[in-house]
C-alpha cells in the first residue's frame, strides 16, 4: 500500500496547472470483485441494495443505522434485514444518538426522532438550504451537553459567513447557537480523537486553482479558530480570487493538521481504539488524473498525525487516467469486534473489513 506525505512547502502556485472537469462514470463491479485490503485483512460484502447509503452509526443491540440520503430515509440493518426507521427527510446525512433520541442532520434542519421506539420527527434547528454543499453532520460532546453541526459553503470561493462553511455549536434542544470554528469550506466527517479528546473534521477544499490546489485535509477543530476559506488556504496563503479583501482573516488563518491530495473529497472520518484515523475519500471529479476512491489510514502519535497517510482499502479506482470506477467510498463505522464498515453510496453497498484470525 502506498504512503503519501503532502507538505505545504511543496505546493504549486495558483493556476500553475489548469483545472479539469472530469467526473467519474460509476460501473457495477464484476460479481467476484472485492476491494483490495492489506495483508492480514479480509473484506466481505456486508449489505447491498441500499439507496445512496452514506453516514452510519452503531445503535442498540447491534443495530446499524444508515442514512440513505437521496431516498430521504434512515434504515436499520439488523440480522440481515433492512428496516425503514424514518422517511420523509430532506437529504439526511448526519446521525448521532443521545439518550433515547436519534439526531439527524438534514440539508435544511437538524431533526430528532425517538430511538428505538420511533415516532414523530421534530426539527429543532432550522438550517438554510441555499444550494451548494448539502451534507450536515452531527456529533455530541463527550458529556452529551453540546451538539456540533458541520455545515458546508454554498459556493466555491464567494464570501459567506457562518453558519455556512463552519462548525456550529448548540445545546441539545437546538438553542444557544454559536460559531465553534469557521473558514471551513465543506467540513463533513466529525469524530472525537480518543487520545487527545479533540474534535476532528474532514474538509473538502476549494476548486479552480489547479490540479494540486487546494489540498483537502483533516484537522483538529479548535474553539474560535479560523481555517482560511475563502480568503486564504493552508495557513496564511492568500486566495488570489479574494486578494486584498480580508488581510485580517488571512493573517489569523490556522493551517490544518494533515493534508490530503487535492480534490480527493474526504467524507467519512473515524478513529480506531488505538487512536489512528481512517478517512473515506469519495474521489475527484475535477482532476485530470483521478484521485481518491479509497480509504486511507492516518497513523497518530500522542493525539497528532505521525506523518502522512497510507492507503488502506483500494481498488474502486483501477486507473487514474480512466473515467470508469467501481464505486465511491463514503461512510465509515467501526463495529464492536473491531471490523470496519465502508459504505459505497454509488452502488448501494456496504463492505466489511476485518483482521484475519
Amino acid at each position: 500500500m502506498q504512503h503519501h506525505d503532502i507538505s505545504a512547502s511543496s505546493l504549486p502556485r495558483p493556476f500553475e496547472t489548469q483545472s479539469a472537469g472530469n467526473p467519474p462514470r460509476v460501473s457495477s463491479p464484476p460479481s467476484n470483485w472485492k476491494p483490495t485490503v492489506p495483508n492480514g485483512y479480509d473484506v466481505t460484502l456486508f449489505a447491498s441494495g441500499l439507496d445512496d447509503p452514506r453516514n452510519m452509526i452503531l445503535g442498540l443491540n447491534g443495530d446499524i443505522l444508515v442514512a440513505e440520503s437521496s431516498a430521504g430515509e434512515v434504515k436499520i440493518l439488523r440480522g440481515g434485514q433492512k428496516i425503514t426507521f424514518a422517511r420523509g427527510l430532506d437529504y439526511p446525512y448526519g446521525l448521532a444518538l443521545r439518550g433515547n433520541m436519534l439526531y439527524i442532520g438534514e440539508e435544511n434542519a437538524v431533526a430528532r426522532i425517538p430511538y428505538p421506539a420511533g415516532g414523530n420527527i421534530e426539527r429543532i434547528v432550522a438550517l438554510s438550504a441555499g444550494g451548494g454543499h448539502i451534507t450536515r453532520n452531527v456529533a455530541f460532546s463527550r458529556d452529551g451537553s453540546k451538539m456540533f453541526v458541520a455545515i458546508g459553503s454554498a459556493s466555491n470561493v464567494s464570501p459567506e459567513g457562518p453558519p455556512r462553511a463552519a462548525i456550529m455549536q448548540y445545546d441539545t434542544n437546538g438553542r444557544g447557537a454559536r460559531v465553534f470554528a469557521s473558514g471551513l469550506r465543506n467540513p463533513v466527517g466529525l469524530a472525537w480523537n480518543p487520545q487527545s479528546g479533540a474534535l476532528w473534521t474532514s474538509v473538502n477544499e476549494r476548486d479552480g486553482l489547479g490540479e494540486d490546489l487546494v489540498p483537502d485535509f483533516i484537522t483538529d477543530v479548535r474553539d474560535g479558530a479560523f481555517y482560511g476559506w475563502p480568503y486564504a488556504y493552508i495557513g496564511p496563503n492568500e486566495e488570489p480570487r479574494r486578494a486584498g479583501e480580508r488581510k485580517d482573516l488571512v493573517a489569523k488563518t490556522i493551517a490544518p493538521a494533515l493534508l490530503i491530495q487535492a480534490h480527493s473529497a474526504p467524507l467519512g472520518l473515524v478513529f480506531d481504539a488505538q487512536g489512528d484515523a481512517y478517512v473515506a475519500l469519495h474521489g475527484s471529479w475535477n482532476r485530470a488524473k483521478r484521485t481518491g476512491y479509497k480509504v486511507i489510514r492516518v497513523p497518530f502519535r500522542n493525539g497528532k498525525p505521525a506523518g502522512g497517510y497510507d492507503d488502506f482499502v483500494i481498488g474502486w479506482l483501477t486507473d487514474e487516467n480512466t473515467r470508469s470506477v467501481f464505486g465511491r467510498p463514503t461512510g465509515l463505522l467501526f463495529l464492536a469486534d473491531g471490523s470496519l464498515l465502508i459504505s459505497d453510496d454509488s452502488n448501494g453497498m456496504i463492505w466489511r473489513v476485518m483482521k484475519k484470525k
